[in-house]
Parts: structure tokens; sequence; C-alpha cells
């Protein structure tokens, strides 16, 4: 394996050599708002739902939350059109059972994801109008003490193309999606997730949940020996130590937390992140192959000042809660 790896480097080292610079290389979209949690809690989501006039359409990996449940009923029961999402691969039937018998019961439009595809995304579109982006799912039992984050994106663009990609998800119609700059859809996330490392020429923040691809491995060390000042923070899993030592040897800071502190379950990437300037990755898609190249995953990629502070001060708290790994 480590042969193939070292293959592999030498194929992306020679595609990064002509990357440009995130902001004329890459798409971005504008956002409204973002969350940090678990600071900022869950109010928001429920605000989100309780606006809408006209329709809701929701898709989740694991949905637990009584409040939000509860909110998308008093929705539907007020004439809202709610459609939800759900996703039933990977023990998702079991795990979401509760919530989608609730809500069949109670005039939601509720489906099963496709069966065989992990739908791993975690999406709210309110009214046609504003889309809510995160990388969290909603179980309580979670909330106090899991590193997430969650943005309002209200590009019209953006908004669109999530809308009909979700109704063609509803369909069965899975392995694609409608494309709008700035929206990081799986299956297919791995080339602009790459271009975002890429892009880096100073600094790169990454938080993962997994390090199980050797693609953005690659892609990290590349910018490691580009010059590039690298750091991974995650929560310590021995799965993942032959990847996390790769990386470590080849110049890369990792910074790992124990199970009783800060779970990292956040999926972002910040490339030359200074104050309020640089690019930034916020998204639902983990670091495996599974996750880039068949789950249906949604990210987004921003230079927007907010997403951008606030990932710079997230990041670097928890790697200073965090030990150095080195393999």
């Amino acid at each position: 394996m480590r042969f193939l790896r070292s293959a592999l480097l030498g194929t992306v080292l020679l595609s990064a050599a002509v990357v440009t610079p995130a902001s004329a290389a890459l798409p971005a979209t504008p956002i409204a708002a973002v969350w940090t949690e678990p600071n900022a809690g869950y109010g928001f989501f429920y605000q989100a739902i309780n606006s809408a006039h006209t329709s809701i359409d929701l898709s989740l990996y694991e949905l637990k939350d009584p409040v939000a449940i509860n909110d998308l009923v008093a929705a539907a029961h007020r004439g809202v059109n709610v459609t939800v999402i759900l996703n039933q691969t990977y023990f998702g039937k079991s795990k979401n059972a509760s919530a989608f018998a609730l809500l069949q019961r109670h005039q939601v439009h509720v489906y099963w994801a496709v069966s065989g595809q992990i739908f791993h995304a975690k999406y709210l579109v309110v009214d046609s109008r504003q889309a809510y982006i995160g990388t969290g799912n909603l179980v309580p039992s979670d909330y106090g003490d899991t590193r997430d984050y969650w943005v309002e994106d209200t590009n019209r663009a953006n908004v669109a193309a999530i809308v009909a990609t979700f109704t063609q998800d509803v369909k069965g119609f899975s392995a694609a999606f409608a494309a709008s700059p700035g929206l990081v859809w799986s299956p297919g996330s791995a080339g602009t997730l790459v271009a975002v490392i890429g892009s880096a020429r100073h600094t790169l923040f990454i938080e993962n949940e997994e390090m199980y691809s050797y693609t953005i491995e690659n892609a990290i060390v590349t910018a490691a020996k580009n010059g590039v000042n690298v750091t991974v923070v995650m929560t310590r899993d021995s799965k993942y130590y032959s990847d996390l030592t790769f990386l470590a040897q080849n110049g890369v800071h990792v910074k790992l937390l124990g199970s009783s502190q800060l779970y990292i379950h956040a999926k972002a990437i910040c490339a030359d992140c200074s104050g309020s300037t640089g690019t930034a990755f916020v998204g639902s898609e983990n670091f495996s192959t599974s996750s880039l190249n068949y789950n249906r995953e949604l990210g987004v990629v921003t230079t927007n000042p907010a997403v951008v502070r606030a990932l710079v001060t997230a990041i670097t708290a928890d790697a200073g809660l965090g030990t150095t790994f080195k393999g």
C-alpha cells in the first residue's frame, strides 16, 4: 500500500504544480450565516423550519431530534409542503424508523433514500429561497460535545440546484446532481476537495471525522512538501493510524483529541485562511472513498469572511486541545 501511495503522490505533485490560487480557480458561493457547534446550538434550525411558508425540503443521514420532528409536523399541519428524505442504508432504516413513522402519520411526505447508497448529506431548504448545509446530524445526544458547522446559502442558483437534486433523489435518481458554482456534491467530490487543498500556498487547516482516502492524503502531503503549513485535527481512532502516520511522517502537523474531549465530526478545510481571508469548505464529505465516490453528500466552497473566521478560530482551538501524533 505504501508503494501505491507513493506512486499516486507523484501524480498529485505533477498536477499540483499547475494549480492556480483559489480565488482564480475555485468557484465560491456567498454565505449568509455560519454556526459553529456545539456552542451555537440548533435553535437556528428550529427557527428556519418554523419560518417556512410554502415548502420544506430536508435530507438527513440521521434524524432523532424531537423538537425538529415536531416542528416539521407543525409546519405540515399549517399547510407547508414538507418533504423529507432519510437514509436507510448502513443501519439507517433502524436508526430513522421512529422519525419516519411519526412524520408519515402527520402529513409529511417522507421517503427512504434509495437502497444501497448511503445518503450522508445534511441540508434543509426553506421556501426554495435559503438552504442550510451542514456537517452534523440531528441527534440531540451529540449536540453537547461534537464539533460541527452549518452555513446558510441564499444564492439563487445554488438553492435551485439543491432543490432540483432533492427532487430527483426523491424519485430515486441519485447518481446525478444539478451543478452550481460553489456547491460540492458527491458522488464525485474528490476533485474539488483536492483543488481546495492544492490551492493553499501558506497555511492549510483541516478537520475531518475520517482519514481513509489516498487521494485526499496525497493532496495533503503534496501541500506540506510544497511548503504549506498543514494542520490536521481529528479525534483519536486507531483505525486511521496508518493513514495519519503517512501524513505525520511527511510534514503534516497531526493533532488528535481523546474520546473524552470534543468529538471532531466536522468536515472542513480552510486554505490560506488568515483573519477574514481565505478559501473554506464545509460539508458532509468525510475523507473516505465511499463518501467521495459513492455516497450522496453536499458541501460548499466559500470565501465568506465569517466562515473563514469561524473555521480558523475553532480549528486553532481544537488543535490546541489535541496531542501531536507522530506515527
